[in-house]
């Protein structure tokens, strides 16, 4: 205060609101509290200079406990003191201080007061008595009490204009009596200044009743909930997370019924029927109305459906209260508390490990981690159980507990990635979130440097290396040319893009104008490189090379259907590996042929497909990697080890979820053969007798049963998108948005909003768009692991089989893919849809808590956006699972004959 290189002062003091909430307001630890801040307002008088006007408010009062939040007029009350050292002009007679004043009146006074201009959305009324009446050259501003009202009114009507043509909740009378009112005092101010006379009193009188108009108006608008609306919104949302879950467990019948398309059918009736008589009583649309209306409707008919086709049994608690789904219901729960939403990031870690390890304890439990003893070998041969080989279940369960231990791992690095909320106050937010050009060291900044570059290299290499082993490089499409090209030029121009931005101003000075162009075209060519390789991909997603060769002796239409191979390579030793055959059309063809057999010559495929086996995960796999590297873009450069953390956990969370499932596959199949292998065995009816029983009750189940996706990995995969949203730096709170990713590619700015907005949304909502794509993944994994050797299949000899099918057992049978499918892409709406409805049910019930609009209001406003954008983007990716399936029919269409097919 004693210094002149200031102009406004601002002190908080927080002891009385402190001493308040521990000991309440008629406590003697309070009267102290207010007489130390008595004693500091009397320091802060004797200091003031003849200029200088203090304002002494309270935000807010105190019930009689000492909480605040509500609405009651102890809480809503507090004081106001404003003093001056000295007069400033001469009070006027006439007028009376108000012995209640509305907080929002604050803003336009001491923005006038100041100079400035009062801000756009402010509704307050200036305080007249700290006005002249007639204006005086010793007030800072020099205006005068109708001066400094006009100037508010009009600052006050240009706000409610503009509101009212964007929000339709103001009353139509109530705004056109506010426009009247404004227009007739414009025209009287307007005429009394242009005639050099001072405005009536009267018309003073009707600026400030306009002000106060405005303010209660609009208040009859912002501060009244409206419950019919919440219990409508919540009820619709809480339907449709119930839809969510009854859709994953009755897919199947779903598919087989065509139900889907009805429920769009009528939705869109009774929402066309809603929008109709809106028009017809009130003359204007809610599309709110409509659109919950249209919701509730076809949410209301499906489960009026499902209540007529559920299974008896189906919906158990043992059903329910998965582990899975406890977890789930936990997180919800907690989002009802300050605390946890203020360390989500570090609690949604907790969970995510804590439901991975999970996974090998009960796996552990079953017995699967374990060899099976050794059989008694004194038993009859065909009464021996049938035990997984040792080997196999060594090799899937040390290859679960590493991936573990890397997912463990990932999660422990990302925690270093973190930012910090207000509310924490020692936390330190992670050094990596600072662009390379705010690091003042040198070596520093190379070593961030080098560790971004090595980073992203990982990233593409990881990817290029588990598409290359799969034999999805081998292909002459444009899928492959984007993998092999466009990726990695497209990472040298983001390696070029880092450097530049790292180089200070003044080193290349001469060389300004080609750094200006390089900060402009290197980010937008980067965009291209990657947006060319996604039209690419949608345009020919195949990743597969076929091989075929010439029969050697044609039996002309009883000729066997070829077979397919997909292989990690084209060499002699990858042939012996992932071969893909057609199961039915083989044995079909042996029964109605009687067995005939094709010679030695003909016993290798006619066709050999190599990349076959990951047909639709290959696509995906590299759809995750042009988008990772685009949204890497519009990050700092240091979030490029998150991001490649990033792929380490989903790839740990797929391998995990893969391992487990084949080891549970594993053992359930062999003992389905056990309990199917009858004293028959001996006898040589040949094909029919093996297809009847062995191979008709255990093709169902390779074909069909496995391909369900549980709860675990599910609910794994959104903690994994929520962890990650912090792991990259953002946090569910406005002042942690990265706002420089609206300017990557355009530094000059905009000259409209859809472009940065798409920019900040893409920035802020990265992790939910990769794990929403990759979600299907959780579909092919397990077929993309599963083990080679297996006892799963059985020749006509008896002989052990060991071709792995992969994911072309996804095409014996259509429907039973296209239901698991869609339970996947039901599943995991349901669980990031249960976590919106439990941020709207927290926002609901604390909407008077005092932490509402800075923690659960943006809670909510987050995570609803996260799963908007997440349901965009699993659409996305099933999409492209539905586009690569076309692909693969129209490419057996040309290669299978039509009789066999």
């Amino acid at each position: 205060m004693e210094g002149d290189d200031w102009d406004v002062l601002i002190a908080h003091f927080l002891g009385v609101d402190h001493c308040g909430h521990r000991f309440g307001p008629d406590h003697p630890a309070m009267a102290e509290k207010l007489s130390q801040m008595d004693g500091v307002i009397r320091s802060v008088i004797k200091r003031l200079k003849n200029d200088t006007l203090l304002v002494v408010m309270g935000d807010h009062g105190m019930t009689d406990t000492g909480d605040h939040g509500g609405e009651s007029q102890k809480e809503t009350d507090a004081a106001l003191f404003l003093y001056s050292s000295s007069t400033l002009f001469p009070a006027p007679g006439s007028q009376v201080e108000p012995e209640v004043v509305p907080q929002t009146d604050l803003v336009p006074t001491l923005a006038l007061l100041l100079g400035v201009p009062i801000p756009y959305s402010s509704v307050g009324q200036i305080l007249l008595p700290l006005f002249p009446q007639n204006g005086s050259q010793s007030v800072p501003t020099g205006l005068s009490q109708a001066e400094a009202l006009w100037i508010n009114v009009k600052q006050v009507n240009r706000f409610l204009e503009t509101y009212s043509n964007m929000a339709k909740d103001i009353p139509p009378d109530s705004l056109s009596r506010l426009q009247a009112d404004f227009s007739n005092i414009s025209s009287q101010y307007l005429a009394a200044v242009h005639k050099s006379h001072l405005p009536p009193p009267e018309l003073v009188v009707s600026m400030q009743n306009y002000l106060t108009a405005v303010r209660e108006t609009c208040r009859a608008s912002w501060a009244r909930f409206n419950p019919f609306k919440m219990a409508a919104g919540l009820l619709i949302l809480g339907v449709a997370c119930m839809l969510c879950y009854i859709l994953s467990e009755l897919s199947y019948i779903v598919i087989q019924d065509g139900l889907l398309k009805m429920l769009i059918l009528s939705g869109l009736v009774v929402g066309l029927v809603v929008a109709a008589g809106q028009l017809f009583s009130q003359g204007y649309l809610e599309l709110s109305w409509c659109l919950g209306a249209a919701a509730l409707s076809s949410e209301v008919l499906f489960l009026w459906w499902a209540r007529g086709v559920s299974p008896k049994g189906r919906w158990t608690h043992s059903r329910l209260l998965t582990p899975a789904l406890l977890v789930l219901f936990l997180r919800c729960a907690s989002l009802l508390s300050d605390s946890y939403v203020s360390y989500e990031g570090h609690v949604v870690t907790f969970l995510l490990f804590m439901l991975s390890v999970y996974v090998p304890l009960c796996l552990n439990w079953d017995g699967l981690l374990v060899p099976f003893p050794p059989p008694d070998t004194q038993k009859v041969h065909r009464l021996l159980p049938i035990a997984l080989p040792s080997s196999v279940v060594r090799r899937e369960a040390t290859i679960l507990l590493v991936w573990l231990a890397l997912l463990v791992g990932s999660l422990y690095l990302s925690l270093f990635f973190h930012n910090c909320r207000e509310e924490q106050g020692t936390c330190q937010p992670s050094t990596f979130l600072s662009p390379l050009s705010r690091i003042q060291d040198n070596q520093l900044r190379n070593v961030h440097y080098v560790i971004s570059v090595a980073s992203q290299a990982m990233w593409v290499y990881l990817l290029h290396c588990w598409l290359r082993h799969y034999g999805n490089l081998n292909c002459s499409s444009v899928t492959a040319f984007s993998a092999c090209f466009l990726l990695p030029l497209a990472c040298v121009c983001m390696w070029l893009r880092w450097a530049v931005s790292a180089t200070p101003e003044d080193t290349f000075r001469h060389l300004t104008e080609l750094i200006d162009l390089a900060w402009v075209f290197l980010p937008r060519g980067i965009f291209c490189l990657l947006g060319l390789g996604l039209l690419l991909l949608w345009l020919d997603p195949m990743t597969v090379f076929l091989k075929t060769r010439k029969p050697l002796n044609s039996l002309g239409t009883s000729l066997p259907p070829p077979k397919y191979r997909a292989s990690t390579g084209i060499s002699p030793q990858a042939e012996l590996h992932h071969l893909i055959p057609q199961l039915y059309q083989r044995i079909r063809h042996s029964l109605e042929d009687g067995g005939t057999e094709d010679s030695e010559a003909n016993s290798r495929p006619a066709v050999e497909a190599y990349g076959l086996g990951t047909v639709y995960s290959a696509p995906l796999v590299l759809l995750c990697g042009l988008l990772g590297l685009a949204l890497l873009l519009l990050h700092p450069e240091g979030m490029s080890i998150a991001f490649l953390l990033l792929l380490l956990e989903a790839g740990a969370v797929l391998h995990i979820h893969a391992c487990s499932t084949n080891l549970s596959s594993l053992h359930r199949h062999s003992s389905k053969k056990q309990s199917n292998t009858t004293p028959y065995a001996l006898c040589s009816y040949c094909h029919k007798w093996i297809y009847t029983s062995i191979l008709e009750p255990i093709l169902p189940s390779l074909l069909s049963d496995d391909f369900s996706v549980p709860w675990v990995p599910v609910v794994s995969w959104s903690l994994g998108a929520a962890q990650f949203f912090h792991a990259t730096g953002h946090l569910p709170t406005f002042p942690s948005i990265q706002w420089g990713a609206a300017f990557v590619g355009f530094p000059q700015g905009h000259t409209g909003t859809v472009i940065p907005a798409l920019l900040v949304t893409l920035n802020t909502f990265s992790s939910h768009i990769i794990f929403a794509v990759g979600c299907p993944l959780l579909l092919f994994w397990p077929l993309v692991c599963e083990v080679h050797g297996a006892p799963s299949t059985c020749s006509a000899g008896g002989e052990e089989n060991e071709d792995a099918v992969m994911e072309m057992r996804l095409r014996e049978n259509p429907q039973k893919f296209s239901s698991s499918l869609l339970q996947l892409a039901a599943r995991y709406l349901f669980v990031n849809g249960a976590q919106v409805f439990a941020s709207v049910c927290a926002a609901a019930i604390l909407r008077r808590h005092l932490m509402v609009w800075k923690v659960f209001a943006p809670k909510l406003m987050f995570e609803a956006s996260g799963f908007i954008v997440g349901s965009v983007f699993v659409m996305l990716g099933v999409t492209m699972v539905m586009r690569v399936d076309m692909a693969v029919g129209s490419m057996f269409k040309k290669l299978l004959p039509q009789n066999s097919r």
